[in-house]
């Protein structure tokens, strides 16, 4: 495989993001020395929100992946999980951090690392994969104290009264658990505070993204990495702060019509998770003329905290967050897809064919045909996945990217 190039970044606040992570590692591992509880828990619910509320220190593994890919970390993992049993035909992200935990953890040494739990949460819910790693790491980890929930698999569109209802006293019965097992009491103006927070973290993510709607885009997938902040710093003003950055940043390039590259030729589509151990790989079409503008991934932080009881903002949040991944339908899928090609004014779309990721996977032939017959919206499928390298072959990608610009230019009359 070729030289991997580095992810372009245009923003500052994109560039500013890597003290950002080092920072939230860092407060992680210091967590225990400053008496601070550490949860291991899944990304995307309302725990994150109380864990900041009752001052314990959230860790996500499955977020700790994308970090292992981009740093280098992953070979090794892999080949740890693998002597252990696991086929490479499994989630990469399960592959990764079981690899991790039963080796370089174990070994130390490295410049960023997890600290051991105090206390697993996990939430039943989300994709199978997910909720594995959990059943995982209760072995690795016997001394940590573990919370089972039991949240419904419903879809977003089918969510009833009673679901929330349900929901809401599963997070209660994790209130409990919290205060009991650490000894802390939960202050609800506090609650209340971290709450908003959130939902003005998810107030700017959603005006952030209005901009890629502009032609030229200000910015572009490449720095996707932003959403850091969504998957761990939900709650606090850190979250709001970094983004109101982002935000001004975007701004200022929109009003003086900064594009991503200085000649936009091609609107980009890009469907399911990117390749996290070479974000590089996108500069491939702009230098081409081409931009990726929009992606499925970034609407996983647009759901907001709105009413008056927090508890149950987060038990929404908890339901609707899950039923992206797990519960969703192929023609929801396509829906979703084609409604996000007519905002941005998509010219063509790029179906990642993820190994590692069937469930957002499923259906991208539907995606395919109905982009074509409803929108005349040309596509292409790459092989890859979005973790583990050795299932990605850059010479294809090369060849097939070629290919689809040349075509997409051709319809415009570029060529």
């Amino acid at each position: 495989m070729g030289k991997k190039e580095s992810s372009q970044k245009r923003l500052q606040a994109a560039k500013d993001l890597n003290q950002l992570v080092f920072r939230y590692y860092q407060e992680c591992l210091e967590a225990k020395t400053h008496g601070k509880p550490v949860g291991w828990m899944p990304p995307m619910n309302g725990a994150i929100e109380l864990c900041y509320a009752l001052d314990l220190q959230p860790v996500f593994p499955e977020n700790w992946s994308p970090l292992c890919a981009a740093f280098g970390y992953t070979p090794e993992n892999f080949r740890v999980s693998e002597g252990l049993g696991y086929s490479r035909d499994l989630c990469g992200y399960l592959r990764n951090i079981v690899g991790y935990v039963y080796g370089p953890m174990a070994k130390g040494g490295l410049p960023l690392a997890l600290p051991e739990p105090d206390f697993l949460l996990s939430f039943g819910g989300g994709c199978v994969p997910a909720m594995k790693i959990f059943h995982i790491l209760e072995r690795r980890f016997p001394k940590a104290i573990v919370f089972s929930a039991d949240l419904p698999q419903v879809a977003a569109e089918h969510v009833e009264g009673h679901h929330l209802t349900y929901a809401v006293s599963e997070l209660n019965r994790l209130i409990d658990f919290l205060t009991q097992t650490t000894k802390r009491k939960l202050d609800m103006n506090r609650l209340k505070e971290t709450v908003s927070l959130s939902d003005q973290a998810s107030a700017l993510w959603d005006e952030i993204m209005t901009y890629r709607r502009l032609i030229p885009v200000p910015f572009s997938a490449a720095e996707i990495g932003i959403m850091f902040v969504m998957v761990t710093r939900q709650g606090t003003q850190e979250a709001v702060d970094f983004l109101a950055q982002v935000r001004d940043e975007v701004r200022e390039r929109a009003e003086k019509k900064t594009g991503v590259i200085e000649d936009e030729q091609i609107r980009l589509f890009w469907d399911n998770i990117p390749p996290w151990y070479n974000l590089g790989l996108l500069r491939a079409f702009e230098k081409m003329g081409g931009v990726v503008v929009a992606e499925t991934y970034s609407s996983a932080w647009s759901i907001r905290l709105t009413g008056d009881d927090p508890i149950e903002a987060l038990a929404r949040k908890s339901l609707l967050s899950y039923s992206q991944v797990s519960c969703v339908s192929i023609k929801k899928r396509r829906e979703d897809v084609l409604r996000a090609c007519r905002e941005y004014a998509i010219d063509g779309a790029i179906l990642h064919r993820n190994k590692s990721c069937a469930p957002i996977t499923l259906g991208q032939m539907d995606i395919q045909k109905a982009l074509q017959e409803e929108l005349a919206i040309p596509s292409v499928i790459i092989d890859g996945d979005h973790m583990d390298e050795r299932n990605f072959s850059e010479a294809q990608f090369q060849i097939r990217a070629e290919a689809f610009m040349e075509m997409l230019k051709h319809k415009k009359g570029l060529r």
